[in-house]
């Protein structure tokens, strides 16, 4: 990497999002629908189009709530008839622009299905359209794209719904819904190529469907959501302002469709677990009650990913927590490697070895406080950023194989002035999103996306959603064009929260828990998972520990697999299986709870104040 492109230009050029996948920004045709630009759209600083917007709200709005409750009224009297949608609006995901009010219309396509693949079959509902996210004052702010899946609840009991939604910042809730628990599913081989990039689209026997309802949701400027003038799309992008947009729509959602009664879960995964964590005080904080959220491959203190930090603020002054950071990579590289051949002896247990792995560093911490600036500097293409990086002589690297299991080949790979990703094996460079999945440096496909686990499936299924959607969930938008990962919002994202420079929200959750007290949360960890590391998320979870009488209904489990665990064929139905005994109340039997937890490092503060690094960091 030129020095002159600057640390958070490379990161954010390579990653992706912390989690979204895709190297580059994927913009595809939603459901067979022709891209139409943003004909329909209006510059943001249009004078006249801001006032007709104004002036046209409260008209908008009563002919959104008609249409919605006209559509209501259609569905109870047809119940199992099709409504194929065409949406004539031409979207936009542009910065600047913003969908006049007169253009707003709660409309969806709304498709019956019966999944059959469990022990009872299902009738569920497709409904895929837009809903109207509006401020407390009734004023609307954004039409938001989303898919429902619905069915009818037992014996007239009310089922849960959970709300969907992957993270980024910047990308739509696709990933989530293609890959993980709707009703079908793109088949992945991973962590192998296999026919890449033909996947097929498949009935998923691991739906949640027979659980919960599921509501996928796209932030403004993805998928096809749009403000709604005067705001502009990039009037969210900010982690406190798609915070508040995420509730009203939330709120939007539960008041259309009558769903005060349901047990409400949030599910969030990558940066979608900070926002998680915002949300749920959020929604905690206006009287909207969860029953539980689900994180899954989180990153809930940016300050504790010096990675991330350094390449967010493009300053070393983010790298307080460098150790931290170092010693939470670890497990995650050594299960990789482990994957690899390349830890000695074999690994019975992948729990058993990520916990001798999690002990050796902590026990070496001290040690390795000498080396953790030169490491995640290397992390970052830029070893020598400080002067002259510090690594381990090989003679430490060799009294290290045998309590952290690796052999030296692995440790030489990690501590090194080059990435890990490129390190562990010669000649070959493995996934940041899962580092099972790998590709030779000659593959030509690595030229234009550095890491082979999002090359796994950016383009599949880009494809299934331009390809194989249409008929299923009847919705077509012919004049606007589909984003499934918007770029330009990492590029531009404002991170601060809480007076701080980057979003630190364990005390958000923290907040959440004391609203209400009996919450349930789920955090779900990939083993091979090299993006959001499973031992950084414990040791996160574990500040909770430090504030007297809490008790939480925490619960953390692992699995095999990386950043997206669904899509490893084992993780899935073990996913399903603990996520059904979540939704019941019933303890997860491996999982760890609060107390179980490793305790936090010494150096972070408590969950209930600021961290000093976020204080100190520009």
């Amino acid at each position: 990497m030129k020095r002159d492109e600057g640390l958070a230009g490379k990161r954010r050029r390579d990653r992706r999002c912390l989690p979204v996948l895709g190297a580059v920004a994927l913009v595809t045709a939603l459901l067979g629908g022709c891209g139409g630009g943003d004909g329909g759209s209006v510059a943001g600083t249009a004078a006249n189009a801001q006032q007709t917007a104004a002036n046209q709200q409260a008209t908008a709005l009563s002919q959104a709530q008609t249409q919605s409750t006209a559509q209501t009224q259609s569905q109870a009297q047809t119940p199992a008839a099709n409504q194929p949608y065409v949406d004539p609006v031409a979207y936009s995901t542009n910065a600047t622009d913003g969908l006049a009010a007169s253009q707003v219309a709660e409309k969806a396509a709304i498709m019956h299905y019966q999944w059959s693949l469990g022990r009872t079959p299902v009738n569920y509902t497709t409904t895929t359209g837009h809903l109207t996210a509006m401020d407390s004052s009734g004023n609307p702010e954004a039409t938001m794209s989303y898919v429902a899946y619905t069915a009818p609840g037992a014996g007239g009991a009310p089922r849960p719904v959970t709300f969907v939604y992957n993270g980024g910042p910047g990308s739509s809730s696709i990933w989530l819904r293609l890959g993980s628990f709707a009703p079908t599913r793109v088949a992945t081989p991973d962590p192998l190529f296999g026919n890449w990039p033909n996947y097929p689209l498949v009935d998923n026997k691991d739906s949640l469907i027979d659980t919960t309802d599921l509501v996928y949701i796209d932030p403004p400027g993805t998928g096809l959501s749009e403000a709604i003038l005067p705001n502009t799309n990039q009037s969210f992008w900010s982690t406190d302002a798609d915070v508040n947009i995420m509730r009203d729509f939330i709120e939007r959602y539960v008041t259309v469709n009558n769903r005060s009664s349901s047990p409400l879960y949030l599910y969030g995964e990558s940066y979608g677990t900070p926002r998680t964590d915002m949300l749920a005080l959020a929604l905690e904080s206006a009287g909207v009650h969860l029953t539980g959220i689900v994180l899954q491959s989180s990153i809930l203190n940016y300050f504790a990913d010096a990675i991330e930090a350094v390449a967010i603020t493009d300053s070393t002054s983010a790298l307080a927590l460098d150790t931290d950071t170092l010693a939470g990579y670890f497990p995650g590289y050594a299960e990789v490697a482990a994957y690899y051949n390349q830890a000695s002896p074999t690994p019975l247990n992948q729990d058993l070895y990520a916990l001798q792995t999690s002990l050796f560093v902590t026990d070496q911490y001290q040690r390795l406080r000498r080396f953790s600036q030169s490491w995640v500097l290397s992390q970052l293409g830029i070893p020598d950023a400080l002067g002259t990086p510090v690594f381990p002589r090989p003679s430490t690297l060799q009294d290290w194989t045998l309590p952290s299991g690796l052999t030296l080949q692995a440790l030489q790979g990690y501590f090194n002035t080059n990435p890990f990703s490129t390190s562990l094996l010669p000649g070959t460079t493995i996934g940041r999103y899962d580092g099972r999945v790998s590709l030779p440096n000659s593959d030509p496909r690595l030229q234009s996306d550095s890491d082979p686990s999002d090359i796994l499936i950016s383009q599949p299924f880009t494809t299934a959603l331009a390809t194989q959607l249409p008929d299923y969930l009847g919705y077509s938008a012919p004049n606007a064009t589909y984003v499934p990962l918007n770029d330009n919002i990492i590029e531009v994202w404002n991170f601060a929260h809480d007076g701080q420079p980057l979003p630190d929200t364990i005390p958000d959750l923290l907040g959440a828990l004391t609203l209400n007290p009996k919450l349930r949360v789920l955090s779900e960890n990939g083993f091979h998972d090299l993006a959001t590391p499973f031992f950084n998320t414990e040791k996160q979870l574990a500040r909770l520990q430090t504030v007297p009488g809490l008790n939480p209904d925490l619960q953390v489990n692992f699995f095999q697999g990386g950043h997206m665990i669904y899509l490893d064929d084992v993780a899935r139905p073990a996913m399903k299986r603990d996520l059904v005994r979540f939704y019941r109340g019933t303890p997860l039997p491996d999982a760890l709870a609060l107390w179980t937890l490793p305790p936090p490092w010494s150096d972070e503060s408590p969950a209930s104040q600021p961290t000093a690094t976020a204080q100190a960091a520009p």
